[in-house]
């Protein structure tokens, strides 16, 4: 079963389950059973035997997320760890009225919701260091403004999404940066192909990641245009009619449910200090963890080597000891009460449970779709296509995108695509090395853009606060969009050659975007401010 078209099943079935019965977890459950099952054929004979088996690859693909051979799994319980202290900080930061005094002096500043709306892609594209970060960070950031403007959570999301993983594959300097290039030496060196560099080569792709410009672009169209399409409009119709940012009836990750005692006396510095403690934490340790691997000051090599979930872990202990130290000073004021600390803290633990359960099952999905070998399966698709060199940057930019909707990681997609981009790049022409290698970074950001499994989709919807299934289904016409516009240039700059050719098809369409797009949403009473 496994390497072959059975190997497909498991996460459609899942992504089939989640648009029919709208549960997370049911779906992804499903799709890990499945998937276990497939395995388990190839394992053991006979039913009991299969259904025996089948349990055990679940408990241990369960099991090695926090521990595997024979120590703690520090990658993923050190991003649990984080995601549960975001929440305490998030509830502190409630109670000592931080979130109150920002949203206030954020109405005071930023005027419009389309300023909440570019001032959060802003957010975005500056916070490049990692996508987890980026995520969280900014959603922590920007949700006391969005709301107070009335833009939805399920718009907040997918402005979050689409200025994470799109920002920091194009972004040198970032914990993705370092990987590709890294990856990009070793198939080079494989290869014998000594015409550049490892990082000469991965600046070329920069320019030709057309995914990522095309995003950005209709991400700041959208939001200067205050004009949405498909179920996002549905969001953003009924947040500036009602106020109701989320749907009330849905599970909403990161969102403090309880009705704690919020301080009247607290100031922006109670929303403002945690962030900058969280960010000087996570970045410090980040650079810190790096240099002590790599052992040179070089800032590509210490990102390279940088321990991204220790330094999340670092981060969110600083900001939480920075949060608490605030909310001290208050109970010392007498602002707020002291005793409330442990209720805050559990009721922050709670907010991020949600988040939590979703993540855990999209890890165990993803392993056991890689002992089933879906990526391997459809990179063989790729070698078996005998196809015009001209139209491989747009075959595998498809490709890559598939794989990475199917198995909801784009790292995943990169370490199995790069390799074969090289391989047949040096057996054909070395001039389509860089086209293709651009393909398969922007195809698989989009695969992972897209998916519901995947965990910066995950991350984003917690960041935000909104309902996962809400955030799948309404950024997804803008990346179907995105993806044929790209698709578009990806086929021009394959069949001529010619980066400006492709980035300006891209440019030209989405010209022709503006011509269609919706005209912006208005309330019955035209009061809310466009």
């Amino acid at each position: 079963m496994t390497s072959s078209i059975f190997s497909l099943l498991p996460p459609i079935l899942a992504i089939i389950m989640v648009l029919i019965t709208k549960r997370v977890l049911l779906s992804l459950g499903i799709g890990i059973v499945s998937a276990a099952f497939l395995l388990a054929i190839d394992a053991a004979d006979g039913f009991g035997a299969v259904a025996a088996e089948s349990l055990s690859i679940i408990w241990t693909s369960f099991s090695s997320i926090f521990y595997a051979e024979g120590e703690l799994n520090t990658w993923y319980v050190y991003i649990l760890l984080f995601i549960v202290l975001l929440g305490m900080i998030t509830a502190f930061i409630l109670v000592s009225g931080g979130s109150r005094a920002f949203g206030e002096w954020a109405l005071s500043k930023v005027k419009t919701r389309k300023g909440a709306q570019v001032m959060t892609a802003i957010f975005g594209i500056l916070i490049f260091i990692d996508d987890y970060f980026n995520s969280l960070a900014v959603g922590q950031v920007s949700r006391p403004i969005t709301d107070r403007h009335r833009v939805s959570r399920a718009k907040l999301a997918y402005l979050i999404d689409s200025t994470a993983a799109p920002v920091c594959v194009v972004s040198p300097v970032s914990s993705w940066g370092a990987y590709i290039v890294a990856a990009i030496a070793t198939i080079l060196a494989d290869n014998e192909i000594t015409g550049f560099t490892a990082f000469s080569a991965y600046l070329g792709t920069i320019p030709m990641n057309f995914y990522v410009w095309v995003t950005l672009a209709i991400v700041f169209i959208i939001a200067i245009r205050q004009t949405d399409f498909g179920p996002m409009r549905v969001h953003e119709q009924r947040a500036i009619e009602t106020g109701e940012v989320f749907d009330p009836e849905k599970p909403i990750p990161g969102e403090v449910k309880q009705d704690l005692p919020v301080n009247q006396r607290g100031t922006v510095a109670d929303l403002i200090l945690p962030i900058i403690g969280l960010v000087i934490g996570t970045v410090g340790a980040m650079i810190w963890t790096g240099y002590q691997t790599a052992g040179t000051a070089d800032i590509f090599a210490v990102f390279e080597n940088t321990d991204v979930a220790l330094s999340l872990l670092v981060g969110g202990l600083v900001g939480l000891a920075v949060t608490l130290i605030l909310f001290f000073i208050h109970a010392g004021k007498k602002n707020v009460q002291g005793k409330t600390a442990i209720p805050v803290i559990l009721e922050g633990i709670k907010s991020m449970l949600p988040a939590v359960y979703i993540l855990v099952f999209a890890w165990i999905i993803a392993a056991l779709i890689g002992k089933l070998q879906t990526g391997e399966y459809l990179a063989a698709v790729v070698e078996d296509l005998n196809i015009s060199v001209g139209l491989l940057p747009v075959i595998i930019f498809i490709i890559a995108g598939i794989m990475a909707f199917a198995t909801g990681s784009s790292w995943g997609s990169f370490g199995i695509l790069l390799p074969i981009a090289g391989e047949i790049a040096s057996a054909t022409s070395v001039e389509i090395l860089i086209p293709t290698f651009a393909a398969v970074l922007a195809g698989s950001v989009l695969g992972d853009h897209s998916s519901p499994i995947s965990d910066t989709t995950i991350l984003s919807s917690t960041g935000a606060a909104s309902n996962h299934l809400d955030h799948f289904a309404t950024q997804l016409p803008y990346v179907l969009v995105a993806g044929v516009i790209s698709a578009l240039g990806f086929l021009v700059l394959g069949l001529t050659g010619s980066t400006v050719l492709g980035l300006l098809t891209c440019a030209v369409l989405l010209i022709v975007l503006l011509f269609i797009l919706p005209k912006p949403i208005q309330t019955k009473q035209n009061a809310i401010e466009q």
